[in-house]
């Protein structure tokens, strides 16, 4: 599995490069700090597959990044994507790095 750092993300993203950022966690946490990614819940994955972009890299991300190596296995495995990555540290480390106003409790 590919991860990349909250701090590679942000340079990425800085410099320009796509990326689909999709958070899986659930929606009270989603609604209670985001980075402005696309909500998917881990549970439905399978049913909304078809939002996930072939086109650009993916960044699976979650509260610590336990969740997200979950969905980056079933995506590369079960959907064969091969452009997916896994927010190392999810928001925690995303909050620790980049933005630490982020209200994760």
């Amino acid at each position: 599995m590919r991860l990349i750092s909250a701090l590679e993300l942000h340079d990425a993203m800085k410099k320009g490069n796509e990326f689909e950022i999709i958070d899986i966690r659930e929606s009270y946490e989603y609604d209670l700090a985001n980075i402005c990614s696309k909500h998917i819940p881990m549970g439905e994955i399978n049913q909304r597959i078809d939002e996930l972009p072939k086109d650009r890299n993916i960044v699976v991300m979650c509260r610590s990044g336990k969740r997200a190596e979950a969905v980056a296995n079933l995506l590369m495995t079960d959907y064969s994507l091969s452009n997916v990555y896994i927010l190392d540290g999810g928001i925690l480390a995303w909050k620790e790095n980049i933005d630490n106003t982020l209200d994760l409790d």
